[in-house]
């Protein structure tokens, strides 16, 4: 916006006097609604004049004090710049900023202008800001050029400054109209624009919002069911809200965390909801019929609350598909600066500005009204859904237990059926083993009774042999009396006289006899307990037993008498074995061996 056009509508007669208007009454009335004072009582134009500024040589120049808002304000000028060349600074400030309060702030929209003699070529800048302890002067320091102060600004050596002060009422529980009527209308006509891209971002990311839901086809098919799923009476009341918590909110969002055309904008939504309730009105004196020029309300104002006109699903799908008005091609720039136009194009650029000031707030007001409903729908559908969320993890959770516990069963089975198979083949084997211990057990006892029974027939056959026994009955004798010394295990004592005495020579003999003696006598001695006899006769010194004792040698036994010799190397031992011995039982007990 050229500097031209900011200075013809601003030095505009109409603007300083003011004029009739056409426009609804809510557009040009300051009327209060009994929470402070009204804007305009808040509101101040101040101007200082400064003679002879060529001859200045201070730093720095203050202004009178002037009160506004409970505070007292002056205007501090740095005629050289401040911390910069060849500039003028020009800034607002809180006179005795240092005896306030702790604490203090307030928020104030000003705007400061260095008049120049042509009207539209003065120097006009607005601001707002929010003064405290820190903070409590707000300016520029490159205001103007100092070149081009003396190019029509200073007058007969006079310097002129305006400045327009509008302190701001901080009220949170409600919207609420911050400017003084003509100061509002010298803003509309700088920072409509501005108003229009606050409203139009705003809207133009919930309209995305909504957007997003209702292409994401599952997530809306979602909501609607639990939409749908509310009965009549719990959709009606989640379709309202009281009216103070939506202002709380919108005064916070468009007007606290905001910049500069803040202001601007809640005088926008101020007229928009007034036009809100004018609609309703409208609606509730002329039933259900519409005016076709007036746009279909989404909201309905009742004393304490904000109401949707239907259901809220229809109600996204139509702002997702809506968007604001077209911007105005015929800006503040493009218009004629004919001043034959006069009273009549200043009376309609008013309405114009005023008209689409109260349609961006009365659109934006309610998409934000929408948008905190469906914010409160949308906690619930969340919390539904985190709920079934919830439920179907603990489903999962429960189907992975039992199946961790099915596994975990049929793994102790098959470990269980794994051991039992290992025990069973343990015990096979020992099973096993114990029958081929036993077999090779019995096999040892056949094998041992095998050279046993051979062993006596041996015996018997070298003791016939050694006796010269013709007959089985000589060879019974001979074993019996063999089997009666064994068994007794007394050895047979010789005296050494009788031994000496002997004419046998009992080295030749016991060479003789050595071979079969040593076979018979290994042989009786490993039967030695076997064939003990129970008879207490005892055979003759003249037999071979008697020699045949565990030590097997000839030189080691002692006999009374020497063995009779007779052919063959044998000797005849009849004689004493039936003089000594009972036959019968000897040949008896032999046989029975013999057999076995």
């Amino acid at each position: 916006m050229t500097s031209e056009a900011l200075a013809e509508w601003r030095s505009s007669e109409q603007v300083e006097n003011g004029i009739a208007s056409t426009s609804p009454p809510y557009w040009d009335t300051d009327v209060d609604d009994g929470c402070g004072p009204r804007p305009s009582e808040l509101f101040i134009r101040h101007t200082w004049k400064i003679d002879k500024f060529s001859e200045i040589n201070k730093k720095e120049l203050r202004s009178n004090v002037f009160d506004i808002g409970g505070y007292k304000w002056y205007i501090l000028i740095y005629p050289k710049g401040c911390e910069v060349s060849h500039h003028l600074s020009l800034f607002l400030c809180v006179a005795d900023h240092e005896t306030l309060h702790p604490g203090w702030s307030q928020f104030a929209q000003f705007t400061i202008a260095v008049v120049n003699k042509d009207p539209k070529k003065s120097k006009y800048s607005d601001t707002l800001h929010r003064f405290w302890k820190k903070e409590h002067d707000w300016g520029w320091k490159k205001f103007i050029e100092l070149s081009k102060v003396l190019d029509g600004f200073v007058d007969a050596d006079t310097l002129t400054i305006k400045a327009q002060v509008q302190v701001i009422r901080e009220r949170a529980d409600h919207l609420f109209r911050c400017l003084d009527r003509q100061y509002r209308r010298e803003l509309v006509r700088v920072y409509l624009s501005n108003v229009e891209q606050v409203c139009r971002r705003f809207v133009e990311e919930k309209r995305g919002r909504f957007g997003k839901l209702i292409e994401d086809k599952v997530r809306w098919s979602s909501f609607c069911t639990f939409w749908l799923g509310i009965d009549k009476i719990g959709r009606r009341g989640m379709s309202r809200e009281k009216s103070d918590s939506i202002l709380k909110v919108a005064v916070k969002h468009f007007f606290l965390e905001k910049e500069v055309a803040s202001t601007l904008v809640m005088d926008s939504l101020y007229s928009g909801l007034k036009a809100l309730e004018r609609q309703t009105n409208n609606k509730k004196l002329n039933g259900n019929c519409v005016d076709a020029e007036a746009p279909i309300p989404i909201v309905l104002v009742e004393k304490d609350s904000f109401i949707l006109v239907d259901d809220i699903l229809l109600l996204l799908e139509r702002a997702a598909l809506e968007s604001l008005p077209p911007k105005d091609e015929k800006g503040p720039q493009n218009r004629t600066k004919d001043g034959g136009l006069g009273e009549d194009f200043s009376k309609d650029s008013f309405e114009r500005d005023e008209r689409r000031l109260t349609e961006l707030g009365r659109r934006t007001f309610e998409i934000f009204i929408l948008a905190h409903i469906f914010s409160k729908v949308e906690v619930a559908y969340q919390e539904v859904v985190s709920l079934r969320r919830q439920e179907e993890l603990i489903r999962e959770e429960e189907a992975a237990w039992m199946t961790g516990n099915e596994q975990k069963a049929k793994r102790g089975a098959s470990e269980k059926e794994k051991k039992s198979k290992k025990k069973q083949a343990k015990q096979k084997r020992n099973n096993r083993k114990l029958k081929d211990r036993g077999k090779e057990e019995k096999q040892d006892i056949v094998v041992e009774e095998k050279p046993q029974r051979q062993n006596l027939i041996e015996d018997a056959e070298l003791m016939v042999e050694y006796c010269g026994a013709d007959t089985l009955e000589d060879v019974s004798d001979v074993s019996g009396s063999v089997k009666c010394d064994i068994l007794e295990e007394t050895p047979v004592e010789v005296d050494s006289d009788d031994r000496d005495s002997s004419p046998v020579n009992w080295d030749s003999d016991t060479s003789e006899a050595q071979p079969n003696m040593v076979t018979t006598a290994h042989n009786v001695d490993r039967k030695t307990q076997s064939m003990k006899d129970d008879s207490s006769s005892t055979c003759s010194t003249d037999s071979l037993p008697s020699v045949l004792y565990k030590g097997n040698s000839l030189r080691d036994q002692k006999s009374q008498e020497p063995p009779a010799r007779s052919k063959g190397k044998q000797g005849n031992l009849n004689g004493t074995v039936t003089g000594r011995c009972n036959v019968d039982e000897l040949e008896s007990n032999m046989v029975k061996k013999v057999v076995l």
